[in-house]
Order: structure tokens, then C-alpha cells, then sequence
């Protein structure tokens, strides 16, 4: 079964990257729909962009960004990864999840209140979302030395307990 999941890897990683342009783009693309969403417009187009912000939403971007999550678990463990630039990427990687949440709770705010009340400008949260993809993006490709930033013990060392399935061996 292990060397099934080894042959597997460069599958499991082409859906990673697949999820994760999905997801990214969804993050980049639903600030700007909703900077649409105007107070003047009549009730047939407000509820026609509220309705394509929501459905993108749900349908398109957020299972991509679980897929990409999921998918990308899997890969940790599969490839072994467990070096502090890749702690620092699950970072940034927790701070676009908070982002995909905010976008959404923002999406229900708009669905339940008409017009532009408690929605940001679309540049602050492209700005987010464009600099936390940028810092992820150089994580992952300049795998820099991080050797010294000073992690907590749990993160360094090993447990002690079996895994509750077998991982490869490198």
C-alpha cells in the first residue's frame, strides 16, 4: 500500500497545485466581486452579483481550499517534510485559511444587508491575500535556512509514539 501512495506523489502533488490556483484565484477574484455589490443597483442585479459571489464561493473556491488542505497533508506525510521553512508555510498557509473565513463571513454580511456596509475595499484584501501567496510561494521554492529561529521542543523532536498508520521510510 506504501509503495502505491510513493507512486501516487506526483498525482497527489499536479491536485495540490490544481486546488491551489483554484483556491488562490478565488481569493484574488472574490473582493472584486464584491466591490460590485452597490447599494444603487436594483433588486434583480444585486441579487444576480450576491448570488454569483455566494456560488463561487461555496461551489468553486472553498473546495478547492479543502482539497489543496487535504491533498496537502497527505504530502507531508508522504514526502517526509518536517524542516522549519516548512513549519513557517504552514503558517502563512493557517493565515490564508483565516483569509478564506473572513471573505466568506464578509459574502454572508452582503447577502444579509444590502448595500456597502463593513465591506473593504477590494485592495486591502488583495493586498492580504497577494502577500501571503507571495511569502508562501518563496517558502516553498527558496526553502531557506531557518536553522536558526528557535523552535519549541515539540516541534523538533519526536514524540515517542507510533503514528496510527505507516509512513514511508526515506
Amino acid at each position: 500500500m506504501i509503495e502505491l501512495l510513493i507512486a501516487l506523489i506526483p498525482l497527489f502533488k499536479a491536485v495540490h497545485i490544481i486546488a491551489l490556483v483554484i483556491w488562490c484565484g478565488g481569493l484574488i477574484t472574490l473582493p472584486l466581486m464584491l466591490a460590485h455589490h452597490e447599494p444603487t443597483d436594483n433588486a434583480d442585479d444585486y441579487r444576480r452579483i450576491r448570488q454569483a459571489t455566494h456560488q463561487t464561493y461555496i461551489f468553486c473556491v472553498t473546495p478547492a481550499a479543502v482539497t489543496a488542505v487535504v491533498v496537502g497533508t497527505w504530502l507531508i506525510f508522504l514526502r517526509g517534510v518536517f524542516e522549519p521553512w516548512f513549519y513557517g508555510k504552514l503558517f502563512f498557509v493557517a493565515l490564508m485559511v483565516f483569509a478564506h473565513a473572513w471573505i466568506g463571513h464578509i459574502i454572508v454580511e452582503v447577502a444579509e444587508t444590502k448595500g456597502r456596509k463593513n465591506i473593504p475595499e477590494p485592495i486591502f484584501s488583495l493586498l492580504l491575500i497577494l502577500s501571503l501567496m507571495a511569502i508562501i510561494l518563496f517558502l516553498v521554492l527558496a526553502k531557506p535556512d531557518l536553522s536558526g529561529i528557535e523552535f519549541p521542543e515539540w516541534l523538533s523532536e519526536t514524540r515517542g509514539h507510533q503514528l496510527p498508520f505507516e509512513t514511508p521510510k526515506r
